[in-house]
């Protein structure tokens, strides 16, 4: 049972430092792994599905091999194991700079000055800033809280849970690679589709539990429900809708609709659309809704990790024998 415990006392300590310390400006594990995947793609490119495919199988198998090989180096020392855990867990999550660009694009707003916010948009999403005004900087600064929340926090916890530093890692090499590669640009639409699918696939999980705690969490349970039934399968993506909507319904705006990526304009359909529109003041709300999922879902991904050791552990049920 004190081998399970790992993962608990390292995820919380790693979330704590997450809060704590935030991303480091310079050398974060993870643009070192966005460079490695970079110098791989320039060896690998080819207007392909296969050529992208094993892209992906090189970088995501990768981290997660690395991180199966290190956890084994460690297994025999406790302390070592909690460590690895604790700084797997720091490394993967962004919560703290999630909220933290988000906060500087609201002060920019707050003060008027909307071509800072413009300026600051791209740490958090890939819209084209210049294609939306003071409202649509708001609404696409709160759509990115809840997506990242789901991808960037929760995801990553339910992986660790499920997988330990691999299952850290791995997820959050796959959700890397499609930020990367994934976009339906006319380099990546083939190149990229085998992340952008695997994303998907280990994305499902996250967005469900991120759904499930912003309806718990939120100050409009009812209303988050409402929205994730009524529109989420109405986004283009399966994750990003039911968290979007959740989101949504929970802080009562109206999310979805026109938007620009990179000079390609998308309608989505408006999520939530009983809602008002976003305000300056509801970057703030969402937030702190992304931080008391977050927290919610280390708790989640604990007891899980919890009960499945408590049952692996469990002695095997007597048989009685007698003579027939």
């Amino acid at each position: 049972m004190c081998a399970d415990r790992d993962f608990a006392y390292g995820a919380a300590a790693g979330l704590l430092g997450d809060l704590l310390l935030g991303d480091p400006r310079r050398g974060h594990p993870v643009a070192a792994f966005g460079r490695a995947a970079a110098a791989v793609e320039r060896a690998l490119w080819r207007d392909h599905r296969g050529w992208g495919a094993l892209h992906t199988v090189v970088c995501a198998g990768g981290a997660a091999g690395a991180g199966a090989l290190a956890a084994f180096a460690v297994r025999r020392s406790r302390t070592a194991s909690v460590g690895l855990t604790a700084a797997a867990t720091w490394a993967v999550v962004g919560g703290t700079s999630l909220g933290r660009e988000a906060r500087a694009v609201a002060g920019a707003l707050a003060a008027g000055d909307v071509d800072v916010a413009r300026e600051r948009l791209p740490h958090l999403c890939g819209r084209d800033p210049e294609a939306l005004d003071a409202d649509g900087i708001a609404r696409a600064v709160v759509e990115s809280v809840a997506e990242n929340t789901s991808d960037a926090v929760v995801g990553a916890l339910v992986w660790g849970a499920a997988a330990g530093v691999p299952g850290l890692l791995g997820f959050r090499a796959v959700n890397t690679l499609d930020a990367m590669v994934g976009h339906k640009s006319r380099r990546y639409r083939r190149y990229g589709w085998a992340s952008a699918r695997l994303d998907d696939v280990l994305g499902w999980p996250g967005a469900r539990l991120t759904g499930v705690l912003a309806v718990v969490a939120g100050g409009s349970p009812g209303a988050a429900a409402r929205a994730w039934r009524k529109d989420a399968a109405l986004h283009p993506s399966p994750n990003a809708g039911v968290v979007e909507a959740s989101f949504a319904g929970a802080l009562g705006v109206r999310l979805g609709g026109t938007l620009s990526y990179a000079g390609r304009v998308e309608h989505r359909p408006v999520l939530n659309g009983g809602g008002r529109p976003v305000a300056v003041t509801d970057i703030e709300r969402a937030v702190r809704l992304s931080r008391r999922v977050s927290l919610l879902a280390l708790g989640v991904a604990v007891a899980a990790d919890l009960v499945r050791g408590a049952r692996t552990a469990a002695p095997a049920p007597r048989t009685s024998g007698g003579s027939s």
